[in-house]
C-alpha cells in the first residue's frame, strides 16, 4: 500500500511563494488503478512527481509498505526509484541516438531483465526494434516509453498524461494496452489526466482543485478504452 499523509509543496519565495499542494492525504491499495483528474495548475502532476520520488515534498509523508520516502537520503531515493517505480512521461523522452531495442533495454538493464523483448512484442513493435525514435509515429513512441518503463519490472507505474499528445484512435489503443499489461503483470498504476472520460476505466478516481482533493470515488465496473467517450 502507498500511504500519503498531509503533503504540502511550495514553489517560489517571498511574495511569489505559491502553495501547490495543500495537505494531501490518500491511500492507494496494491494493484489499484488510480486516476488523478484536475485542470492545469490543480497540483496533480506535482503530486505524481512527489509520490514517485522525482521531487521532494516540503511537508508530509509518503509510505511504501511502511518505508517513508520523504525521509530517504539521495542515494536511498535513487535506489527506491530503480527498484519500485516505472514512469511514463507525456513527451516520451526516448534517446534519439538509440534504436527501439536499446531504448527499452535501458530500463531492463536496471534490473537485469533479459526478457525485455517480450514487452516490445506486447506493445506491437516487434517488427520495428531496429528503428529509431524519429522513424516512429507519436503513438509508437509512446508505446516504446511504456515498454521501457515496464522493462524494469516496477511495482508501481506512474503515467503523466500518457494520451495528451495522441489522437483518439492511438490514445484508445495505448490505454487498452496499458490496462491489459496491468492485469497481466499485476502492478499498481497511477495516471494523471485531464480527460474525465478516462476516469471511467479506473478502479479509483480523485479530482483535484487548487492543491486539494475535492472528490474521491470508486468505479464498481470500470470500462475498457473502447467503451468510453473521448
Amino acid at each position: 500500500m502507498i500511504k500519503i499523509e498531509n503533503l504540502h509543496k511550495y514553489y517560489g519565495v517571498g511574495e511569489s511563494k505559491n502553495e501547490v499542494l495543500k495537505g494531501i492525504s490518500l491511500d492507494i491499495e496494491d494493484g489499484d488503478f488510480l486516476v488523478i483528474l484536475g485542470a492545469s495548475g490543480s497540483g496533480k502532476s506535482t503530486l505524481l512527481n512527489i509520490i514517485s520520488g522525482l521531487e521532494p515534498a516540503d511537508m508530509g509523508n509518503v509510505y511504501y509498505n511502511d518505508k517513508n520516502i520523504c525521509e530517504m537520503k539521495d542515494n536511498e531515493i535513487t535506489l527506491f526509484r530503480k527498484d519500485v517505480i516505472g514512469y511514463v512521461f507525456q513527451q516520451y523522452f526516448l534517446l534519439p541516438n538509440l534504436n527501439i531495442d536499446k531504448n527499452v533495454k535501458m530500463g531492463a538493464d536496471l534490473v537485469k531483465n533479459t526478457d525485455y523483448r517480450k514487452l516490445i512484442e506486447a506493445v506491437g513493435l516487434a517488427d520495428k526494434m531496429k528503428k529509431y525514435p524519429h522513424e516512429l509515429s507519436g503513438g509508437e513512441q509512446q508505446r516504446v516509453s511504456i515498454a521501457r518503463a515496464l522493462a524494469k519490472q516496477p511495482k508501481v507505474l506512474y503515467l503523466d498524461e500518457p494520451t495528451g499528445a495522441l489522437d483518439e484512435s492511438t490514445g484508445r489503443a495505448v490505454l487498452e494496452l496499458i490496462c491489459k499489461l496491468q492485469k497481466e503483470l499485476r502492478f499498481t498504476m497511477v495516471m494523471v489526466t485531464h480527460n474525465q472520460n478516462i476516469a471511467e476505466m479506473a478502479n479509483t478516481v480523485i479530482s483535484m482543485n487548487s492543491g486539494k482533493i475535492v472528490e474521491q470515488y470508486h468505479n464498481e465496473n470500470p470500462k475498457s478504452a473502447y467503451e468510453i467517450a473521448w
